[in-house]
């Protein structure tokens, strides 16, 4: 299917190519959730606050990030039963029950004064030395993270918290910092870049903190993040396995803990892919949600950045601010849902334990009440072998030769510099007579991507469909080392192929789809993809948090 053009062009490796959903507590699901605890010492409204905790109510309780949170509980319910989520969010999170939104607990700690944003720069500081075999991390400033934390506390302190203050993240590292140094996970950029990325100045802005740049794959140029230049990223459930790419350093530090959430890029499945191969959740927005700019490119016209994290609540969160979009997701029954499942390519060819996952979702859901429609788009797939590869490799020659030249950096130095052979071998080919001729991206980009957007608008109107559902990739982490061929079902396939090949369509046609755990397979994670229609992003977050409710996604991955 794109083997062909892989092969013909030698380009086996390019890449292309983002806890739970806090659970949606309608007005009922609150009282039915105390009615089984009379007990008051199990009644979270009644148990009474700590002294330090107390001091710190309004602050809480005024935060803007606890605001979505509570504006779902219906119906609407005054300090009281605000006081009681926030028990609620720290009663969870101590326990380790599904539904408390990681990042939202943690910046409830911070803003009741439980716990310090100093304290926990130096846990990051910690993990991060204790996890440095994962090789997830290129750079961490410890100074910066602990002056970043001591501001937040002070700000906390004087009532001026911003709506993520004192939140860590970690950043790829081709996310362009001006406080970190910025590498493109190549030897050229040896420096800081002029300015933050906008989406990351967003959040900056609202208080969070860059802790931490992230290893990927060279130039985010590949699926392993087998990185020749600053060492491969290993997946913290197996470390002798890949953690998957581009976007790996972001996802393995998540999945071991050593963040709560970060961001990745995603050009053809960087964001989703390491998602699944880790075990956390992914989000790739439509293209254009954010605005543009800041990112080591690779194509204009695919590139995104996306959040990273452990539920569809700190996702959408962290989406909100990047897209300044503040609209609260929509609440919704499992019957409001409809999921298609394109069986036709993107079920076929799996690898055993991923199909047996990715159909229990399939029957968890079916049985909350979710319907399920049996369907497939009109044929999409020769359109996106002839608009996936030319886009990207028009676009990223003249546009990493433009980010280079901003850099400081001639064209010539930064690829003479790349130390990664699959990446080096494809950014030589597109400068002789295997470039991608203007003809064929423009033919990609007038006809080819334009009829994938038509099929898949008319394959949810047809069905109206709330979103699509399949396995995010086919098989789980390979072993690190083997970039060219994975075996899957007893045959040597093309690894670059076989794990774009569920997630490529999506990121051509520039619409929003998220990564959530399917379960395990073989003691890996494996990870199920739900997609949805261009600018819908706020519609596809609100289902996938229903879900997420439904099937418990981060507890599938218990051993």
């Amino acid at each position: 299917m794109r083997g062909g053009f892989f092969q013909s062009h030698g380009v086996g490796g390019v890449a292309q190519l983002v806890r739970a959903l806090a659970c949606h507590a309608r007005g009922r699901g609150f009282e039915s959730r105390h009615s089984r605890h009379p007990n008051p010492k199990n009644n979270l409204i009644n148990k009474p606050l700590s002294p330090k905790s107390q001091r710190h109510k309004e602050n809480l309780l005024n935060a803007d990030f606890f605001s979505s949170y509570a504006g779902r509980v219906k119906p609407k319910f005054g300090a009281l039963r605000k006081l009681a989520l926030m028990r609620r969010y720290f009663k969870e999170a101590e326990e380790g029950v599904m539904g408390a939104s990681t990042v939202a607990g943690l910046l409830a700690e911070f803003n009741a004064g439980t716990r310090k944003v100093t304290d926990y720069a130096e846990e990051i500081i910690e993990s991060a030395k204790n996890n440095a075999d994962l090789g997830a991390v290129i750079s961490l400033d410890e100074e910066s993270l602990k002056s970043g934390a001591h501001i937040a506390d002070q700000n906390i302190k004087d009532g001026k918290a911003g709506q993520l203050e004192g939140l860590p993240l970690i950043i790829k590292d081709n996310i362009d910092t001006s406080m970190l140094i910025t590498t493109g996970g190549t030897g050229a950029f040896k420096d800081a870049a002029k300015e933050n990325a906008p989406p990351l100045e967003r959040l900056l802005s609202k208080g969070a903190i860059a802790g931490a740049k992230a290893n990927l794959h060279e130039l985010a140029y590949g699926i392993t993040s087998n990185n020749s230049c600053h060492g491969a990223v290993r997946n913290p459930w197996d470390k002798t396995k890949i953690a998957g790419g581009s976007s790996g350093g972001t996802a393995a530090a998540i999945a071991a803990g050593m963040f709560v959430a970060g961001l990745g890029t995603d050009t053809g499945g960087s964001v989703r892919i390491p998602a699944a191969l880790c075990g956390i959740m992914g989000f790739r927005p439509s293209t254009g949600r954010y605005p543009s700019g800041g990112v080591v490119p690779l194509s204009s016209t695919r590139d995104t950045i996306g959040p990273m994290g452990k539920s569809v609540d700190d996702l959408a969160l962290l989406d909100g601010v990047m897209a300044d979009d503040a609209a609260p997701l929509a609440g919704l029954d499992a019957s409001d849902i409809r999921i298609g499942i394109p069986r036709s390519v993107l079920w076929a060819g799996l690898e055993k334990g991923v199909e047996a996952c990715c159909e229990n979702v399939i029957t968890k859901l079916a049985s909350a009440g979710v319907t399920i429609v049996e369907a497939d788009p009109e044929d999409i797939w020769e359109d996106d072998a002839a608009a996936s590869l030319p886009i990207v490799l028009f676009e990223s020659m003249k546009e990493l030769a433009q980010y280079a030249e901003k850099r400081g950096v001639a064209f010539s130095e930064m690829i003479n510099e790349v130390a990664s052979p699959d990446v080096k071998a494809i950014l030589e080919s597109q400068l002789g007579q295997e470039a991608v001729p203007e003809a064929v991206y423009r033919a990609a980009m007038d006809t080819h991507r334009p009829n994938m957007q038509r099929k898949w608008q008319a394959y949810f109107e047809a069905h109206n469909l709330s979103a699509a559902l399949f396995p995010t990739t086919a098989l789980t982490a390979p072993r690190v080392g083997h970039d060219e061929t994975v075996s899957l079902n007893g045959e040597d396939v093309p690894t670059f192929d076989i794990f774009l090949k569920n997630t490529d369509h999506g990121s051509v046609i520039g619409a929003p789809g998220i990564s959530m755990p399917a379960g395990l397979t073989g003691n890996m994670p494996v990870g199920f993809e739900l997609d949805g229609l261009p600018g819908r992003d706020k519609a596809l977050l609100a289902v996938a948090r229903k879900i997420e409710e439904i099937i418990r996604p981060m507890d599938l991955l218990a051993r």
